[in-house]
């Protein structure tokens, strides 16, 4: 029973990977995807890892930390794919649209907008202008970014109606568990514990947390009250917007 379980956690952490992320993932066309909501703040939480080791990377052969932040940046896109920021560009589109029966129809429109590429224009702004005002600990904002931005992802599929049942995002809330979410900010503030270890700044490290986590909330509970539920293009919005949010007010917390 111990080894039947420890192999469907291997293949379930791959699978997450494989959804979530661009990273090489062997045997990923025999995973199944309809746990991966369970990892997902798990998942955030190693992309973060990955663009704090570039970023440190890049710091050591003297990249300036402007050109340094575009560069984590544009690193993050590939490393996802785009998936949650092809989201957020979705969802302002659909935003758009003054009548509330055709928001989901233009939001499952392939091509972008004008409102939605106007979104993807500020959610990379606010990253690259927020992570260039950071000048410490920028692994610890990447991996809280990436971490409450997922976990924020998790409180909207659990919390909120999905709304096209049909929808390849639906699989996401059968499958999510209360102990899924708590064992995922368990994580995460343990990364916060992990940061008063090394500096002893409790206080910054709460408000961090407290933040992170009030944000991640509230993005979703926002989508929620203009559109009625949430999608899988609404779950990416969710993730985007509460990284840039996040990052944006690290640079006051972390000054």
């Amino acid at each position: 029973m111990d080894k039947q379980w420890w192999n469907q956690l291997r293949f379930d952490l791959a699978a997450a990977f494989v959804f979530y992320t661009c990273l090489p993932i062997p045997f990923a066309t025999t995973l199944e995807f309809c746990r991966v909501s369970r990892y997902v703040a798990l998942v955030g939480l190693v992309i973060g890892g990955v663009l704090g080791l570039l970023d440190t990377g890049l710091n050591l052969v003297g990249i300036p930390m402007l050109t340094r932040s575009v560069l984590v940046i544009i690193s993050w896109i590939a490393l996802t794919g785009g998936l949650h920021l092809d989201g957020a560009m979705d969802t302002a589109d659909g935003l758009a649209v003054q009548d509330p029966q055709k928001r989901l129809q233009v939001m499952a429109d392939s091509a972008t907008g004008a409102f939605g590429a106007m979104a993807a224009i500020a959610l990379l702004f606010l990253k690259i202008a927020a992570l260039s005002e950071i000048s410490s600990d920028r692994w610890f904002a990447l991996m809280a970014a990436c971490g409450w931005g997922r976990w924020g992802q998790q409180i909207a599929i659990a919390r909120y109606s999905y709304l096209k049942p049909t929808g390849k995002g639906a699989f996401h809330k059968a499958a999510l568990h209360p102990r899924d979410i708590l064992l995922a900010l368990s994580l995460l503030l343990g990364l916060s514990s992990f940061r008063i270890l090394l500096h002893n700044e409790v206080m910054s490290s709460v408000l961090i947390a407290l933040s992170g986590s009030a944000i991640a909330f509230l993005t979703g509970a926002w989508f929620n009250h203009k559109l009625g539920g949430h999608t899988g293009d609404t779950y990416g919005a969710v993730v985007e917007w509460t990284e840039a949010l996040l990052l944006c007010v690290l640079t006051v917390l972390q000054h």
